[in-house]
């Protein structure tokens, strides 16, 4: 009855997103059917990825309730999507152009160029390759390692191919800080798992909790009670963290595409929009008092552009940005709104508002030039109001992510639950044991997400169950963990190779 409700849902979550975006393609006036067919066919890859990382890292959520006999395989897996589904319903966005921003601006700038057709199909083709090889071979490897990893290959890649004519390549500070997050995760779910089950042994003395099912029975209601809210946490927390990568993709490919449809935010109404031009106004006289009475280039975005590319403040880079700022609220305010943008110009306002809010990001970290509080937040202000333009997802993209995530959930799991139950540990594992590394990665991964961090759920999960079996002394299966762990080295380097080469292969074919 379950598996039926959850088709019917996900059938009218198919039909609201084909309706929504047949509506928006209204607006689109296409010489040529070419850009539809890619679209299709791009959209079609990116769902792929997330019906992929669906079935290879949900696998981890349903794992414990599975192998504690919490819950039967069909009816866990099915709780486990639904929950998928919620979770990238209510996410925020923030970790899917966190990801975005490791890739070469001048790609972000020309994604409808044959360029930016390679660099997304280069992303998800490597992506997909490399999870259905781990997949294949049982190993709870990283959807957001090897995303990560297609990012910097495709950004090394079109460094090389430029050579010395000013490609940006990555974004190696940004990139750090992700790689941080996908390191420290995986060792603070080792750790924290094995704490978590040596001071519940210490406060919760009930020995059923730390014993081994017996056959085919299920646990004690209230211990089967927390093992199915871990695994519904864990599987709410994938949704919104992992489920943001595809989207931001998705939009990638949607602004490439069809520019005119989904460049700027169609939904910020009038009164947002007359707003969003007083900020603008404001942020133009504030940096005009940072100029030191240097007038801007004959090119301001290319001034600007320069310096996100470079990350090189210079005395024209202030005066520049002031006179950018200007030009984007001329360029709205001569429309009367976002959703007024003229076909024509609404490719080159969005590349304006996007270069605008990366300088400002960029000077916020770096804090030059020294802006005082009050002119800061003003600033800060007109970054929100360029993001809100910019940096948006439909919701119609989030149902898709969700039906893609959701379905993958329920197909192709039981290999990695077979390594994650049987092959960590060289004991059957137990109730505790389940618990406490589900409770961390649901904690860990939601930190992440409120954060706008991708955390690896594989790395989190797979880690967390070692890091209990330690603490438990129910030793560890050696060819296991270092099949893990080589797949945990191996997942970016590989990925790096393969986008860098697809990359290279799709500039040729596009």
């Amino acid at each position: 009855m379950g598996l039926i409700v959850f088709l019917i849902v996900i059938a009218i979550g198919a039909v609201y997103c084909a309706i929504n975006l047949f509506d928006d393609l209204q607006v689109v006036r296409q010489s040529s059917v070419l850009p539809y067919i890619l679209l299709g066919v791009a959209l079609l890859i990116a769902l792929g990825f997330e019906f992929v990382n669906g079935f290879h890292d949900t696998a981890n959520a349903v794992a414990t309730v599975i192998y504690t006999h919490s819950l039967t395989p069909n009816f866990a897996v099915v709780w486990s999507g639904t929950w998928n589904f919620l979770g990238v319903l209510t996410s925020s966005g923030a970790v899917a152009f966190g990801i975005l921003q490791l890739l070469p601006v001048e790609l972000i700038l020309q994604v409808g160029s044959s360029a930016g057709f390679a660099m997304v199909f280069a992303l998800l083709i490597a992506a997909i390759i490399w999870n259905l090889g781990t997949w294949y071979l049982g190993l709870p490897s990283s959807s957001s390692h090897t995303l990560v990893g297609s990012i910097i290959g495709v950004g090394l890649m079109n460094q090389l191919v430029h050579g010395s004519s000013g490609a940006s390549g990555v974004d190696w500070n940004q990139a750090l800080g992700v790689g941080k997050s996908l390191l420290f995760s995986p060792l603070v779910g080792f750790l924290a798992a094995g704490l978590l089950l040596m001071i519940l042994k210490a406060v919760v003395k009930i020995p059923a909790l730390y014993a081994e099912p017996k056959g085919k029975e299920p646990p004690p209601f209230w211990i089967r009670s927390l093992l199915i809210l871990t695994c519904t946490g864990v599987s709410f927390a994938h949704g919104s963290n992992d489920g943001q990568k595809g989207m931001g993709l998705i939009m990638l490919i949607l602004i490439g595409t069809v520019p005119t449809a989904y460049a700027l935010n169609k939904a910020v109404t009038p009164a947002e929009t007359q707003t969003f031009l007083a900020v603008a106004q404001q942020t133009t006289a504030v940096l005009a008092k940072y100029t030191n009475g240097v007038a801007p280039s004959q090119n301001a975005r290319a001034e600007v552009e320069e310096y996100v590319r470079t990350k090189q403040l210079t005395p024209a880079t202030v005066p520049a940005l002031a006179a950018l700022s200007q030009v984007i609220g001329n360029q709205v305010a001569a429309s009367g709104s976002m959703a007024n943008v003229p076909q024509s110009i609404v490719d080159n306002v969005r590349n304006n508002m996007y270069v605008a809010s990366e300088a400002i990001r960029l000077m916020d970290k770096s804090k030059q030039p020294a802006f005082s509080a009050d002119d800061r937040k003003a600033i800060d202000n007109f970054k929100g109001q360029l993001d809100h333009s910019t940096k948006f997802i439909p919701t119609w993209v989030k149902v898709a992510v969700a039906i893609a995530l959701g379905l993958g959930t329920m197909v192709g799991w039981k290999r990695i639950v077979v390594t994650v139950g049987e092959k960590i540990g060289k004991q059957h594992l137990t109730y505790g044991q389940g618990a406490s590394a589900e409770l961390v990665a649901m904690l860990t991964i939601g930190a992440a997400d409120a954060y706008g961090l991708p955390v690896s759920t594989t790395h989190v999960l797979s880690s967390g169950v070692a890091g209990t079996m330690a603490a438990n002394g129910s030793g560890l299966q050696w060819n296991t963990v270092r099949s893990l762990v080589l797949a945990w080295v191996l997942t970016l380097p590989a990925s790096i190779a393969l986008a860098a080469g697809l990359y290279w292969v799709f500039r040729m074919v596009f």
